[in-house]
């Protein structure tokens, strides 16, 4: 996926399914600049990580 549309994503009033390494995630912010987004698991708000937009998948 590309930063922009992981922002356009962020930014919608509605879910869009997204994965990353297969696992459905939230996108809680993107950072342009470095093309890194902080995400969680879907049922797990509280295990953030930072990952490469690039490795996030539009479902």
């Amino acid at each position: 996926m590309e930063a922009q549309r992981a922002q356009e994503i962020l930014s919608m009033d509605s879910m869009v399914d997204v994965t990353y390494n297969g696992e459905k995630v939230y996108i809680e912010h993107v950072d342009q600049g470095t093309k890194q987004a902080t995400v969680h698991p879907l049922d797990s708000p509280d295990i953030k990580q930072n990952v490469s937009v690039n490795e996030l998948t539009e479902q």
